[in-house]
């Protein structure tokens, strides 16, 4: 099979089998499609993941084909693959963290009757991201951004048992949608502009730096709703209230890396407006701050890393914000592997106790060895300890950060300071989050998981009540444990050529910098260490005092928006529905109402009998001439 064909099957797949499992026959309850749909849903990942693989060996290069597919007015719009080595890691992550997930699914939606739709939703979020992936048209590539859009809306309201659920993935859907219509609009702008919609066509053309800087920015707003950034970010933590599995689908390779990677696509134009980094800078560096604080007061474990992608996506887009999106997508993959680590084991924690809060956690070490280590390998990620692969990455962002502060890149020296300095602060945040969260979880002793439970899980009225804690079963165990050796591993891919030469890496060495956020993570782990143990039983977070609430409900920026845009809007909204109802309706409806009384009127004279029907028109006929005789005497 060449390459021509293999990149088409590459989305195609995924996206056929998807579509496939929504038919598949109702059933008794969901139970005879269960096993049909899990198959297509593990065939579309892993074939996916085995197509990628096999481009992988082939490509040394960009590499594109496609065929006309319609014309929109004059502007011809191509259905085009195009691939680089780039682009099949990105791939190549995405069909991993895909594949896990469906395989972790099977298990922890065992008793879910709707579980079919589920697989067959998961499989077409996976095929449109690979989309987005892997076109070589701006019109593609949006078709798979908004398929993305609405799997992320069901999906995120798949479990109708929880109240939040259908809320949350209304909000996801809003929120995100405000954002693409500016996206759409930035790429009609950017497509008219060139005559054409193939991004090689659009990279190549020259835009007049008003233009260009217009475009962008509406392409940002369309970013920052796929990827959370500020001020769209707030979608997010509330889609926790999907099936675990989905987040760690969103969160880790499909979803927020979209707007990243569209970036990374477009990398050539972004250099080229200084105006439009600068603003890609400032909402990194509030976003990777946001994130990180707003991660120290959460109760709710799934809610504590969702805060965390903020965080680190803002790490992704600072990168790209000072000119390095090499360093963006080099975090964007080892992410991928540790957050969809993170998630999946904290899936495990959930299954195996029975809640989402961390106060009713504790002492889990012992129960749930394979769990521990795991998350405490995705943990060390996240916060950046070497040699794990967040480390590699993480540096790679603050050593970029660090070179354009002297102003040499494409951005102005001061976003490469505001980034720089961000970032650094972000680094003994995340690592006292996450060490926060380790302990809670795993260390110490275990706490009650309701009022009439007291007792640790050593206790003999435990083991006759409860059934322990203990490491899932081997189809969400071993998604978990595979995971875990690219969260370790992954980073030391710089060292191997073709992956450098591929994201266009520099050759790693040894440079002092490194020093400084090495200090600040021994810092923040120390820190949520010490006050664990002066404080024997206690939250670190609670030494936050009365900024806990502030930052556990996200800086009240939900409130902000719902008083400043949603209620305006929905005031709007009423009025116009008022005047709609009242007057255009009214106006409508009483013309008919005065036709039909008058049709009845005349109706009325014209069934009159003939002799008051001749005193009516004699009447009338006396009426005009005497009219008319004052009218001729007055002239």
């Amino acid at each position: 099979m060449n390459t021509d064909v293999l990149m088409p099957t590459l989305p195609g797949v995924p996206l056929l089998l998807g579509l496939l499992g929504l038919l598949l026959p109702p059933g008794d309850g969901g139970r005879a499609r269960r096993w049909p749909a899990a198959a297509l849903g593990i065939v579309g990942a892993a074939a996916a993941l085995a197509v990628t693989v096999l481009l992988l060996a082939r490509v040394d290069g960009p590499v594109t084909a496609g065929v006309g597919w319609v014309e929109l007015g004059d502007l011809p719009v191509t259905l085009t693959f195009s691939v680089t080595p780039a682009a099949l890691y990105v791939a190549l992550a995405v069909a991993v963290v895909a594949l896990a997930v469906q395989v972790y699914s099977v298990a922890y939606l065992h008793d879910d009757p709707r579980y079919a739709p589920y697989a067959a939703q998961v499989s077409l979020f996976t095929g449109a991201m690979l989309l987005v992936v892997v076109a070589g048209d701006l019109i593609p590539l949006l078709v798979g951004w908004e398929v993305m859009g609405a799997c992320s809306y069901l999906l995120i309201g798949h479990d109708r048992r929880l109240p939040e659920a259908p809320a949350a993935a209304v909000k996801a859907f809003l929120v995100t949608r405000v954002g693409d219509v500016g996206f759409l609009l930035g790429i009609a702008i950017l497509g008219v502009g060139a005559g054409r919609f193939r991004i090689a066509d659009v990279l190549a053309h020259h835009y007049s730096p008003a233009t260009l800087t217009v475009a962008l920015l509406l392409i940002l707003a369309g970013v920052a709703g796929k990827s959370a950034q500020f001020p769209l970010h707030t979608w997010l933590p509330d889609a926790m209230a999907g099936p675990t599995p989905i987040s760690a689908l969103i969160h880790a390779a499909t979803m927020v890396a979209a707007g990243v990677y569209v970036v990374f696509r477009l990398f050539p134009l972004f250099a080229a407006s200084p105006a439009a980094l600068a603003v890609l800078g400032v909402m990194a560096a509030i976003t990777l701050l946001l994130g990180a604080l707003c991660a120290t007061a959460q109760e709710d474990i799934k809610r504590v890393l969702a805060w965390s992608t903020v965080s680190q996506i803002g790490y992704m887009t600072g990168a790209l914000a000072v000119g390095s999106p090499s360093a963006a997508l080099f975090h964007l993959l080892t992410h991928a592997a540790f957050k969809a680590l993170l998630f999946l084991g904290a899936g495990a924690v959930i299954h195996a106790v029975g809640t989402n809060a961390l106060s009713r956690m504790g002492g889990l070490r012992t129960h749930m060895p394979a769990t521990f280590w795991s998350m405490a390998i995705g943990l060390g990620a996240l916060a950046g300890l070497p040699p794990l692969a967040g480390f590699w990455s993480k540096e790679t962002v603050l050593s970029a950060a660090e070179h354009a502060t002297d102003g040499a890149g494409p951005a102005p020296a001061w976003v490469g300071w505001t980034v720089w300095l961000a970032a650094l602060a972000g680094v003994a945040v995340t690592a006292w989050y996450a060490t926060r969260l380790l302990l809670r979880a795993f260390l110490g002793a275990a706490r009650a998981r309701d009022d009439d439970w007291q007792v640790g899980f050593d206790d003999a009225r435990y083991d006759r009540d409860f059934a322990r804690p203990h490491d899932p079963p081997a189809l969400m165990r071993w998604p978990v444990l595979l995971l875990a050796i690219p969260a370790a591993l992954l980073g030391l891919a710089v060292y191997v050529p073709e992956f450098r030469t591929a994201l266009g890496l520099a050759t790693p060495h040894v440079d002092p910098a490194v020093a400084a956020p090495l200090a600040l993570l021994v810092v923040g782990a120390g820190a949520a260490w010490w006050r664990w143990r002066a404080v024997p039983g206690a939250d670190p977070a609670d030494a936050l005092g009365r900024w806990r609430p502030l930052l556990a409900n996200g800086f009240f920026l939900d409130a902000v928006q719902d008083r400043f845009v949603v209620r305006p809007v929905r005031a709007l909204a009423g009025g116009l529905r008022r005047f709609d109802e009242r007057v255009i309706d009214g106006t409508v409806e009483g013309t008919g109402t005065v036709t039909t009384r008058l049709g009845a009127v005349l109706a009325a004279v014209h069934r009159a009998a003939l002799p008051r029907a001749a005193v009516a028109v004699l009447t009338g006929a006396l009426l005009l001439g005497v009219a008319a005789a004052i009218y001729g005497a007055a002239s």
